[in-house]
């Protein structure tokens, strides 16, 4: 059987933590090369690293360009919306995304629109009528560079679902990732035929959270860790899952052989894969991970469908 090679579709590298930064204070070295060494050899093969500003984004294109195993997304998170207007003239900020993402494309490295959304738990950040206007504006973004979309979905399911109908046709697919929200919100997601449903240790927290995930076809499903957030805590309802250990030291005492206590990192999504076969009953992991590969390369590395699909036949034909 292939050994298990899974995608992470959100990792947040442009997070000063990554920088071993935290709350302003420098603890240890950049450390991403050390934290992709670690994901690689976990049976990660590909990245893609999250855009949620203009600036982030050019960030993100930028450190996606020094591995080709990475890839990006471009577009602006909804508790930044405010940007565009801040900016001082929104169409210049809208273009200067479009440029960017184009830009991306031609180099191989942007993969998706995003993350864009709604986010009503952080009101604090930008208004909801903000947030609205310049999510559906980047549905614009997708058609012009027919990318799929990075979504982010809280609090929101009602607007969300209304603005996604009416641009269901500017868009090819997408992933609402770091998916928390209840069966009622996942169906209607799942209710739109190109929209697949991004887990990670936030929805992974409690009881009610994996009922909700068991609902969601393994066809419909992709991974990742939102790293250096949501990390699967030992107090999660699904931490007996968890059969992959990794020591870890604090920030304070840093050691490169070891993950930072409290800073999620790409290698840790092996962990999710594990949580939701375990609450799925799913024995065949490799089989599992193999799905969710090629449901990720279906929507964003569709040139490479072919040879997914063949690895996953062929996995299949050596456990008959």
């Amino acid at each position: 059987m292939a050994p298990i090679r899974m995608i992470d579709i959100a990792v947040n590298f442009t997070d000063g933590m990554f920088k071993g930064i935290y709350n302003g204070k420098q603890h240890h070295v950049s450390d991403i090369a050390t934290v992709l060494s670690r994901a690689w050899n976990a049976g990660v093969d590909r990245i893609i690293v999250t855009g949620g500003s203009l600036e982030e984004s050019k960030e993100a294109l930028a450190i996606a360009e020094t591995d080709g195993r990475l890839f990006c997304t471009v577009g602006v998170h909804p508790t930044r919306c405010k940007e565009f207007e801040e900016s001082g003239d929104p169409e210049k900020h809208f273009q200067g995304l479009l440029a960017l993402a184009k830009e991306g494309i031609q180099k191989g490295k942007v993969v998706a629109i995003g993350e864009c959304g709604l986010d009503y738990d952080r009101l604090h950040f930008c208004p909801p009528e903000v947030q609205k206007k310049y999510f559906e504006k980047q549905f614009e973004l997708a058609y012009a560079t027919k990318l799929p979309m990075f979504l982010h979905m809280r609090a929101a399911a009602e607007d969300f679902c209304e603005i996604m109908e009416r641009n269901i046709n500017k868009f090819t697919g997408g992933v609402t990732h770091s998916f928390t929200g209840s069966a009622e919100d996942r169906d209607k997601l799942l209710s739109f035929h190109n929209m697949y449903i991004g887990v990670n240790g936030c929805s992974l927290k409690m009881a009610e959270n994996l009922d909700v995930v068991r609902g969601i076809p393994v066809e419909r499903m992709m991974i990742e860790t939102d790293s250096p957030y949501c990390e699967i805590k030992s107090t999660h309802a699904g931490i007996n899952f968890v059969k992959s250990l990794w020591p870890s030291k604090k920030k304070e005492k840093y050691d490169k052989e070891c993950l930072v206590k409290g800073r999620n990192e790409p290698c840790l999504v092996r962990q999710v894969l594990e949580v939701v076969a375990g609450c799925k009953g799913i024995t065949d992991i490799d089989l599992f991970s193999a799905t969710l590969y090629q449901n990720t390369c279906r929507v964003f590395f569709p040139q490479d469908l072919d040879a997914a699909a063949d690895a996953l036949l062929a996995g299949r034909n050596e456990s008959q």
